[in-house]
């Protein structure tokens, strides 16, 4: 059993990463919860000890709780602008690593939290869970069978809506220095999961931000972009937050010579066409939809986290595989900020945004 502490005690711990460990139970012993505010820390630890009869301990600063011996692992559920300076103390301090989405707001800082964890030969995984959904699992097992034939294209559609109480629920959402807007928040999870069905060598993204009808945030509420890839296929993504009056859908879609395939629901969990030869339809077209737009794919992810440390492999989302995302809504940002497609490898952060103060 593996000694964890999770750190950020706010929605998305309370919603997803508590449930997962405490089904994990058996793989991670949680030792202690950590947040500035000690009554969100209070409130998360109460949790574990209604539902598994131990109460984690409490901690409000993370850098004393780092430097304990007794923690094998953290998790990271802070804000985004955090992930980055938590994570390399964590790494520093030699403690395998579970970091949230985005893993970082800079391309550099990516770089150096993955370039640390080799040096101190420990895991890194970023939480993208949407991967292990079971239709997604389906489609992965297509591509890499060839069942395609070549692909062509695929789309990455987001259609959500958040309203300003949702942006007031914490002062560092919709911010360039802690968050970044749609694209980078929301839409992260379709644009990696996007990327890793295209596969391949990114060449150029020509991208568009806009801020439609959320000016109380800095940053965008609508995303748009073109990625081409260097061995010729395309991926173009739509993301926004400004859907009236509610959530509408979230779907990833991939084209090729030989099949068509469309995942929909609330969180990419349903099949909605499935045309391959000999294959018309599937049984993953009636799953019904999860309970929260997170998914239900935190259980499996914890799983795999343990599985890489206590069998010395990769885990199925490395800080590789975590970066690629972070990197194409960072190349969207600066092609729709400086007007031209951003020519791969870049380096670019959303702190570069607020320093020169772009207007979008």
């Amino acid at each position: 059993m593996l000694k964890l502490a999770l750190i950020g005690c706010g929605r998305i711990a309370t919603k997803k990463h508590t449930e997962a460990l405490i089904q994990n139970k058996e793989l991670f012993d949680v030792v202690a919860v950590c947040d500035i505010v000690k009554e969100k820390a209070s409130n998360c630890a109460d949790i574990f000890e209604e539902r598994i009869g131990k109460r984690p301990e409490v901690e409000t600063d993370f850098k004393k709780l780092l430097k304990r011996e007794d923690i094998d692992a953290v998790a990271i559920a802070t804000d985004s602008g955090s992930h980055y300076e938590i994570a390399m103390e964590a790494l520093s301090n030699g403690k395998h690593v579970l970091v949230e989405k985005p893993m970082a707001l800079s391309t550099k800082h990516a770089d150096e939290m993955i370039k640390l964890s080799k040096e101190k030969n420990l895991k890194l995984e970023v939480c993208f869970q949407n991967r292990f959904n079971p239709p997604i699992q389906e489609l992965r097992k297509k591509i890499e069978g060839k069942d395609f034939g070549e692909v062509h294209y695929g789309v990455a559609t987001i259609r959500w809506n958040r309203n300003e109480s949702y942006y007031k629920q914490a002062s560092w959402r919709g911010t360039w220095e802690k968050d970044g807007g749609a694209l980078m928040n929301q839409c992260t999870h379709n644009i990696d999961l996007l990327q890793w069905m295209l596969g391949g060598e990114i060449e150029e993204v020509y991208g568009v931000i806009k801020n439609f009808s959320h000016p109380y945030i800095e940053a965008e509420d609508f995303g748009g972009a073109i990625i081409k890839f260097k061995d010729g296929k395309v991926g173009m993504i739509e993301g926004t937050t400004t859907i009236y009056p509610k959530n509408l859908h979230e779907k990833l879609a991939i084209f090729g010579e030989k099949g068509t395939v469309v995942i929909g629901g609330l969180a990419v969990n349903r099949i909605e066409e499935w045309r391959f030869e000999g294959e018309e339809g599937h049984p993953f077209m009636s799953l019904p939809d999860p309970d929260t737009v997170y998914g239900s794919g935190h259980v499996p992810l914890y799983r795999d986290f343990y599985e890489s440390i206590v069998n010395d492999r990769k885990p199925y989302i490395s800080g590789e595989d975590g970066k690629k995302a972070v990197e194409i809504v960072l190349a969207i940002y600066k092609s729709a900020l400086e007007g031209k497609p951003v020519k791969f490898p870049f380096e670019f952060s959303t702190y570069e945004i607020k320093e020169k103060k772009y207007e979008i």
